[in-house]
């Protein structure tokens, strides 16, 4: 009976030894104070986020603080369902929305390893849709001078008016480089009311039924909002992205994402449509009552939280299709805990590497030169990720040299590589106008005392 017990024990091991998953680690949590936090500033935070679940700005969350590889912060808030009476579970599913994009760039940045492509490659190398793109003249030239020759001047052009329908070739095409900086001339439609805003909302290009080459091939009939390479504008960029993995590994993009990323980090709860046998776990979306479906205007003065409409949450149930790399996962606060600890490491975690630590390195720089990020004194972007170039410029806690981004509906994660931190903040509202991930952060350094 013991020699069977020891032959079956060996097995165990060797399964182990041979499946990065099955031996994958959690990490561990440790008393703050190990790791150079109070406790008790610590609580702050549970303080202030159970405060404003009593006041109804936030139905619930969850936070976590990592430290060294350490969790020294982890709680949940509030409930996942206030009509189901569901409490926060540290289970419980989150849409991740914009938090997906940093995975699309890391799955991008793993092909450009394999000396599969260049970043600056022309998109349509590889996008072939993507080809000969012009550039919409009402907003691209309406700050701009366009000389005879075609040369782009930094004066004042024609009124926008006067510029509607018309089109102009670009100074160039968009790159793989501009995909992963929001430089590419893409736009996403239903943040702005420009001429390029309607035609995208007219081409209704992320419908749940659609795919990733639908979208491409939507894109390829559309005008640039801008010239490639001369703003930052945050679009539709990294969903081509997805389309990209697809072209250039020969995989859907949800498969590479998880054969190559997922399953060997242990992040068995991300995914892009929620399994049925999940849907028990996936957070209620809740939005400020009165809020139009689809809108991301919010009538002055509401805060009052009412469940969203389904429709809004179509595209991560079981059938949908659009695999989104720039808003479309669903995932948890311990599997993307394991994501930022894998970049953090510099590309590796538990002993499986995804990326080179250079590349780490290259992804997390500011890449945009003299291009600003609109009014966000003291940010830049890398490979992305939001960079912070310069914390007191920036106006907040942290570090010079910190990457981070967040969701549509509240969601934020940051990596400070100087104190080796780790936050994420979750939360399920959309569209969110409350402050409450600023606040997360807040709370979270001023509880750091070593």
């Amino acid at each position: 009976m013991l020699r069977g017990s020891i032959h079956l024990f060996l097995v165990m091991l060797l399964v182990a030894a041979f499946n990065p998953v099955a031996s994958a680690k959690e990490i561990p949590t440790v008393k703050p104070e190990r790791e150079g936090f109070s406790s008790e500033r610590l609580q702050r935070i549970t303080q202030a986020m159970n405060a404003q679940v009593e006041q109804g700005i936030m139905v619930g969350g969850q936070g976590l603080v990592a430290r060294n590889g350490k969790i020294v912060y982890q709680a949940n808030y509030g409930m996942a369902d206030r009509e189901a009476a569901k409490p926060m579970q540290d289970d419980t599913l989150f849409r991740i929305y914009s938090m997906t994009k940093p995975i699309t760039s890391v799955a991008v940045m793993m092909l450009y390893e394999e000396g599969l492509f260049l970043l600056d490659d022309p998109v349509a190398k590889y996008l072939p849709e993507l080809a000969d793109l012009e550039v919409a003249m009402s907003t691209a030239d309406s700050q701009l001078g366009i000389a005879s020759d075609g040369t782009v001047s930094r004066t004042t052009g024609e009124a926008d008016e006067d510029l509607v329908g018309k089109r102009r070739k670009p100074v160039r095409q968009p790159t793989i480089r501009d995909l992963l900086m929001h430089t590419a001339g893409f736009t996403y439609g239903v943040f702005g009311n420009t001429e390029v805003d309607q035609l995208y909302r007219q081409a209704q290009m992320q419908l749940p039924q659609m795919t990733v080459n639908d979208l491409v091939a939507a894109l390829g009939k559309l005008p640039l909002q801008y010239d490639p390479g001369t703003r930052w504008h945050y679009s539709v960029s990294v969903d081509v992205q997805g389309a990209l993995v697809e072209r250039v590994s020969g995989m859907t993009f949800g498969e590479f994402l998880r054969t190559r990323i997922f399953e060997p980090l242990d992040m068995s709860d991300t995914f892009f449509f929620v399994p049925p046998e999940k849907l028990d776990r996936l957070a209620q979306l809740y939005s400020p009552k009165g809020t139009k479906p689809g809108s991301f205007m919010v009538p002055p003065g509401v805060t009052e939280l009412e469940p969203s409409p389904p429709m809004i949450s179509a595209g991560y149930m079981p059938g949908a299709k659009f695999e989104s790399g720039g808003a479309g996962l669903v995932s948890t606060l311990r599997d993307y805990l394991r994501f930022s600890q894998m970049l953090l490491n510099g590309g590796e975690l538990d002993g499986v590497r995804v990326l080179g630590s250079r590349t780490v390195d290259l992804m997390t720089r500011n890449h945009l030169g003299d291009i600003s990020m609109g009014n966000n004194q003291g940010w830049g972007f890398g490979l992305g990720f939001g960079v912070v170039l310069e914390a007191g410029a920036a106006g907040e806690m942290g570090s010079a040299g910190e990457y981070n981004w967040g969701g549509a509906a509240g969601t934020r994660f940051w990596i400070d590589p100087v104190e080796n931190i780790i936050g994420i903040f979750m939360v399920q509202s959309i569209p969110h106008r409350t402050q409450l991930r600023e606040y997360f952060k807040v709370l979270t350094y001023q509880a750091l005392i070593d």
